[in-house]
């Protein structure tokens, strides 16, 4: 018998996750951001650029469990009265929220591998006139605060192959959940976003998230992309299936998945870091076009 405490999708919508996460707003070239968009929604955009970026997240609680998320957004679409923005790529490290993704809510999500690297970096001052009381006494007191940089390398996998999709590089603490943020404001927002267009849900969907979490602006994390051998070795294998899920020739996938680094590596505007996150996602609709 199923434990009915036990979180899981067959218990939504809506659907409802826990954690931190990372939101950074980028400005994304139009004419990449097109490449995505279905015909039917018109594109926000000034001065040929849109409002795209990504969503990185750290799940602590969620239908699925404990798992991570990094939501590529092209850009955002008008949808009267207000927008929504649409989501070129989703990876997740887990089997289950890719499985979900694909078939409940019309997302183009794939298996990814986060693989984390922290390093600790002092910015303790060096001062050779300093006698050896002082120094004992600095470092025991602690006037330098340790730095941690974390760098988190996403991978596309399927079965035992990995293709690196890029290395987010920023401070460790922007996902760390046990981070004293008390003083942070809390707020309540709600997400309208587009989904759809994919070989499950071919047709138009739009769904909401509501989330509550405490808000701070933070440095925005630097993105790099996959050196120019990984990327050559991933699609000499070929090992890719096509856009939003779709079966498709290789030069399709790699199109698309290029569009995606570069959205990723576009230039950054801001960056808000959601502590003590709680998100519900509803349940899709289809949405009618002319």
């Amino acid at each position: 018998m199923e434990d009915s405490k036990a979180p899981s999708y067959a218990h939504g919508p809506p659907w409802s996750f826990k954690g931190c996460a990372l939101y950074q707003l980028h400005l994304v070239k139009a004419e990449t951001a097109r490449a995505f968009i279905p015909r039917e929604l018109k594109l926000v955009e000034a001065f040929g650029y849109t409002l795209g970026g990504f969503f990185l997240a750290q799940y602590e609680g969620s239908p699925a469990g404990k798992f991570d998320e990094l939501v590529v957004i092209a850009g955002t679409v008008w949808n009267p009265p207000t927008s929504c923005a649409w989501a070129t790529r989703v990876l997740v490290n887990s089997h289950e929220a890719c499985e979900h993704g694909r078939k409940h809510v019309g997302l183009p999500s794939h298996v990814a591998t986060f693989l984390k690297r922290t390093e600790r970096i002092s910015d303790e001052p060096r001062d050779k006139r300093r006698g050896g009381l002082l120094n004992i006494f600095h470092r025991h007191y602690s006037f330098h605060k340790p730095k941690d940089s974390m760098e988190i390398e996403v991978s596309d996998t399927k079965g035992s192959t990995m293709t690196t999709f890029c290395n987010i590089n920023m401070s460790s603490s922007l996902l760390n959940s046990k981070t004293n943020t008390m003083w942070m404001p809390m707020l309540r927002l709600s997400l309208p976003s587009f989904s759809g267009h994919t070989e499950y849900h071919p047709d138009l969907l739009k769904y909401s998230c509501q989330i509550e979490c405490r808000v701070q602006v933070v440095k925005p994390a630097k993105i790099s992309g996959p050196s120019s051998a990984l990327k050559n070795d991933g699609q000499s294998k070929g090992q890719l299936s096509g856009v939003n899920g779709f079966d498709a020739k290789p030069s399709v996938e790699e199109d698309a998945r290029e569009c995606s680094i570069s959205v990723m590596q576009s230039k950054p505007i801001l960056a808000l870091k959601f502590n003590l996150l709680r998100m519900q996602v509803e349940a899709p609709t289809t949405v009618l076009t002319n």
